[in-house]
């Protein structure tokens, strides 16, 4: 007897949606031959793809989801944003990796070739100056363990080199993925499309 393999579903690139709060109404999202439809509660709009001006792919993690992605889409008079996770109840939220990387992957293959800006990570006005910050603090914290050594505060020192790994950890990895940079609409940067 022969075992067919699972099938994984087919994930639908045309189509996203995520709900940003849990109180709040869900955002959807769906590619259509011209342009996007989008759709908030009673708010909807449609707008076309040569209206698109530019697009921003960036990494925000937040303290109940620690891989979290954002696509910021500005159009003539608006501004629309998609979110890999989402809430699923009151304390969870739910990371949609495939199908989030889906959608973003299929709309930049549909703007190929029209006069978009594609960005990715943070603004440079707010980049380089939080940088210079992380820089001093994770100096600060070199220092404090090297005045502890020297004292002989062993359990000090210790505690403050694992707490400063952590946030060389986590800093690292938010200031690394989100350099600011440009790329091009057929090749979106990995670092800001979620594995799943």
């Amino acid at each position: 007897m022969t075992e067919v393999p699972d099938k994984q579903p087919a994930i639908d690139t045309e189509s996203y949606s995520y709900r940003p709060s849990m109180m709040g109404a869900a955002w959807k999202f769906h590619l259509t031959a011209d342009g996007l439809d989008w759709e908030n509660g009673r708010r909807s709009g449609h707008v076309l793809y040569r209206d698109i001006r530019r697009i921003r792919l960036s990494y925000k993690p937040v303290s109940m989801q620690t891989q979290r992605y954002i696509m910021e889409i500005w159009a003539d008079g608006a501004k629309l944003k998609a979110v890999s996770a989402s809430w699923k109840s009151m304390v969870e939220q739910e990371r949609q990796d495939q199908a989030y990387s889906a959608f973003v992957i299929e709309l930049h293959r549909r703007l190929a070739g029209m006069p978009v800006r594609f960005e990715q990570g943070r603004s440079p006005l707010a980049y380089w100056p939080g940088l210079l910050i992380f820089v001093a603090v994770a100096l600060g914290f070199a220092f404090m363990i090297f005045r502890a050594l020297q004292t002989g505060a062993w359990a000090g020192a210790a505690f403050i080199a694992a707490f400063l790994g952590l946030l060389l950890w986590h800093g690292g990895n938010f200031f690394q993925r989100n350099r600011p940079a440009t790329y091009t609409a057929d090749a979106p940067p990995d670092v800001l499309l979620p594995k799943g």
